[in-house]
Parts: C-alpha cells; structure tokens; sequence
C-alpha cells in the first residue's frame, strides 16, 4: 500500500489540533473532564460524522493546551488557585498517610483552575478500611466508582468529600481506593515527563519547586 499522501496527514494534524484547543477550553472554563470534553469538541467542530480514530487527539496533547489556556487567559489566577489546591491536597495527604496516598488529575500535572477537585489514589487493605477512618473522624462522604488506571474496565471504589476552607467555601477531594498490590509497577514514569501520579513528599517537592520560582521571579 503506498504511503498516504502529505495533505491527508497535514489535515489529520489540524483536525486534531482545533479539537484539542477546543476540549482544552472546555476543561479550563467549565471543569469538563477530558473524555467529554473530546466528544464535545468533536461534535462542535465535525457534526455528527464519523471520525477516524487517529483524529482525536490524546489525552497528553490536550493538557498541553490546557496548559497554554491557562497561561493565555487565567496567567493571573490560575497559579495562586493550584497552589491552594495543592496544600489542600498535601493536608488531606498527610491525614491519610496510613493508606499510601498519591496524587493525580490536574492539581498534581499543574492544569488546574477554578472547576478543578483533587483526585487521590489510596492503597489500602481494604474500601472498608478507609471508610471506617473516615467515620471516625465524623468526615461525610458519597460512594461511588473509578474505572482502575490500569485497563479503564474494572472499576474501583472511589470515596467523595468535601473539605471545608476558611471563609465557608470548601473543595471536593475524590479517593479512589485500590488493592496494595496495584501500587506495584505503577510508580513508571517517562523520561522526561512528570510521572502520572506522586506521593505527600513529591507534592511537596512541587510545592517548594513553584514557590522557589516565584520567588526568583522579576
């Protein structure tokens, strides 16, 4: 089969690039997870025709964009709000300490804004274990599901709170809870790259990087 010609492929670049740029403003503006915000991107720009798989941009490329939103149009708040997230976050790490718990979503890679939760990955014995914590400690919650990082099929526990801030506001925290073992193999990163999940002392790490920047900042 001969090669596909360049214009096919130039127009498979920028197809995905307008749907990325659109998913990353839905994400930055309304708090759209990616999946969605893809499909609402899709639609807004194509209709409802079928698209080739390799069109849709992946979830790295979209949080580039959202990255290059943020610096575009939220440059003044953005930061100071993912900081706060972050020491919301590392606090809530630290009283769950017992449980293995890391970071991910967009308060650990950096893209988060205003519509942003923070999302904790616990490894515990058992769900029940840490909701027996959590009751002792007359902390509310809802019950729900995440599908495991690892395949997207199997689905795990996931444990939603609220936690109250100064002032009467609070944020949303989702605790998706695992088997010991899955810890196993998922500490991987890419060269190069942020891994995809990091524990209270790598947020921490992030904490004192960004500070040390603003700091040297003119």
């Amino acid at each position: 089969m001969s090669p596909m010609p360049d214009f096919f492929t130039s127009e498979t670049e920028r197809l995905r690039s307008e749907i990325a740029i659109a998913a990353a403003r839905m994400i930055a503006e309304d708090g759209a997870d990616y999946g969605s915000a893809k499909r609402r991107a899709q639609k807004q720009l194509l209709g409802n025709q079928k698209v080739r798989g390799e069109i849709m941009p992946d979830n790295e490329q979209i949080e580039e964009e959202v990255r290059i939103y943020n610096q575009l149009f939220f440059a003044d708040t953005q930061p100071a709000r993912l900081l706060h997230l972050r020491q919301v976050a590392l606090k809530l790490m630290q009283q769950l300490q017992q449980f293995n718990p890391y970071i991910t979503g967009a308060v650990w890679n950096g893209t988060a804004g205003d519509h942003s939760d923070i999302h904790l990955q616990l490894f515990a014995s058992s769900a029940k274990e840490v909701e027996i914590f959590l009751l002792n400690q007359d902390v509310n919650f809802e019950v729900g599901e995440t599908p495991h990082f690892r395949n997207g099929r199997e689905m795990v526990e996931t444990l939603s709170l609220l936690l109250p801030q100064p002032g009467g506001a609070s944020e949303l925290a989702h605790l998706a809870i695992y088997d010991q073992d899955d810890l196993r193999g998922s500490l991987r990163s890419v060269p190069g790259r942020r891994a995809e999940r990091g524990d209270a002392r790598a947020l921490q790490a992030v904490i004192d990087e960004d500070n040390d920047k603003e700091s040297t900042d003119p």
